[in-house]
């Protein structure tokens, strides 16, 4: 494997999990392996997309130095029935780092997937505006609006897909590295300061009570609660079962159990256990008998 440089990397959907990305992504380029193409689904959508542009590295410092003001400035609670969120905010952010891309100019080969839920099937894009593909790739259920095109209504890519490795099967790469964010796996031991652990309580704290008005925050489990749990239910069993018909070179698992779907403030933790099992999967593969 030492020679085996030029990698086809596969980001799975998983909400805020998807910061694992960032991680793996970290040390793959740390250990000098050349990323060729990227297929992703929701978050892993979004991420890839930007690494395929070039601007990882921005929307990182971005999302790390999010304060709970601006944070709520990005939410635009819809009066629509179709989602909560318009994200139109969100996306006016994005497109502020990414402006207008078009997927087949991109440096490297990007395929990102969504669901067409009109006719049951999934759409990849592999041409076409970067940035409205991303959008239609995290379109989560009943929490953003899903995007309207050609025909089709486009959704979160992980309903029917949440590991797209079926894309780069024709990819000229010594190897497909996966990223499953829904392994049952446990979490590695990674300290936070004090200063982080404050933040992420300020957030949690606003996000529940901007939610307030559409789910009661009780002791038993609700609505939002139900939702997080229904979807990575589905996912959970997709990506199994996806997996076992199109099994990656290597596949790197991220704990189901690292953040919940929303929890998009917990982004310096979760980046850094994708750094960390990355590593150590990276690790066993050059050296397995240790």
């Amino acid at each position: 494997m030492k020679n085996r440089k030029r990698v086809s990397l596969v980001l799975g959907s998983g909400g805020a999990r998807g910061y694992a990305h960032i991680g793996v992504i970290e040390e793959l380029e740390r250990r000098g392996y050349e990323i060729v193409s990227v297929s992703g689904a929701s978050m892993g959508a979004l991420i890839g997309g930007f690494y395929a542009c070039g601007k990882l590295q921005e929307y990182k410092e971005w999302v790390l130095g999010l304060d709970v003001i601006e944070l709520g400035t990005l939410l635009d609670f819809s009066f629509e029935t179709a989602g909560l969120i318009k994200g139109d905010k969100l996306f006016n952010k994005l497109y502020e780092f990414i402006g207008k891309q078009d997927i087949e100019s991109l440096p490297i080969s990007l395929t990102i997937v969504a669901t067409d839920i009109l006719n049951k099937k999934e759409k990849w894009f592999q041409a076409g505006d970067l940035l409205e593909a991303i959008r239609a790739s995290i379109s989560i259920p009943t929490f953003f609006i899903p995007v309207k095109k050609d025909g089709m209504i486009l959704a979160d890519g992980g309903i029917l897909n949440p590991l797209p490795v079926a894309p780069t099967m024709s990819d000229k790469s010594d190897l497909t590295i996966a990223v499953n964010l829904y392994a049952d796996t446990p979490l590695p031991t990674i300290k936070i300061n004090k200063e982080e652990e404050k933040r992420v309580e300020s957030f949690t704290k606003l996000f529940y009570s901007m939610f307030q008005k559409n789910f009661s925050k009780n002791e038993s489990l609700n609505m939002l609660d139900i939702l997080d749990k229904t979807f990575d239910a589905m996912q959970y069993t997709l990506t199994n079962y996806r997996l076992g018909g199109y099994p990656p070179d290597i596949l790197i698992d991220i704990p189901k159990d690292v953040c919940n779907t929303y929890d998009f403030h917990k982004a310096s933790e979760v980046i850094r256990v994708g750094r960390v099992l990355a590593r150590e999967k990276l690790d066993y593969e050059l050296n397995p008998s240790k």
